[in-house]
């Protein structure tokens, strides 16, 4: 009888030795393929973008700025004029002197009142009043009897009131300057004895104050 020659066994592929090295190297060359593949990506992106903001213009538009300046009280009318000023009627205030106190009384038909300003004069003549501060004017009245009068709102929500007043120069509405003339001073029948003056009130949260709390007169 022929034999039969067996054939020698072969080992599976994934057994030898071989197989796995060169399966790692395989991966391992993949991943360094991928890990170059997205630096690059990421290089050329921002390549792009650098060329873009270097290409892109300049803004040239110039953004104004306001400055906030922050002011102070000032008299009602032109400082030039300070050492003629005569103080006629001063703002009552039951802490202060009895002559000064006296002086703060009005009388109109026996009927005594307290002065809730300074009544001021300038060589018994008319003066221009001016804004003591900046701010909107929010009311004008006239009334002949007690003398015209202006009040202006300021932005630190203190009011300033001019009163007997002529030759009105701004309405209700009207933003104004510090410095800039509001009217010119009169007489008014209310208190005739002190002829021409500006009668001057500031007031704080809607309460009335001496103004002598911020001017020196």
């Amino acid at each position: 009888m022929r034999e039969v020659k067996q054939k020698p066994s072969q080992k599976p592929v994934m057994q030898r030795r071989w197989f796995w090295p060169a399966v790692y190297g395989g991966m391992a060359v993949m991943i360094v393929a991928v890990i170059f593949s997205f630096n690059a990506l990421y290089e050329s992106q921002n390549e792009q973008e650098l060329m873009e903001e270097v290409s892109a213009p300049a803004d040239q538009s110039i953004v104004p700025t306001t400055a906030t300046v922050s002011e102070t009280l000032k008299y009602p009318f032109k400082e030039e004029y300070l050492n003629e000023v005569t103080i006629l009627q001063d703002f009552y205030d039951v802490s202060k002197d009895e002559a000064t106190r006296e002086n703060s009384l009005l009388v109109f038909n026996q009927v005594f009142t307290t002065s809730t300003g300074v009544s001021i004069a300038i060589n018994s003549e008319p003066f221009e009043v001016v804004a003591a501060m900046s701010g909107e004017v929010t009311e004008v009245k006239m009334d002949a009897f007690t003398g015209n009068s202006i009040t202006v709102t300021h932005p630190n929500g203190m009011q300033t009131r001019y009163n007997s007043v002529a030759d009105i120069l701004v309405k209700q509405g009207d933003q104004v300057s510090q410095g800039d003339q509001l009217a010119t001073s009169q007489e008014n029948e209310w208190n005739p004895n002190i002829g021409v003056h500006l009668h001057f009130e500031v007031m704080e949260d809607g309460v009335l104050v001496d103004p002598n709390k911020y001017l020196s007169f």
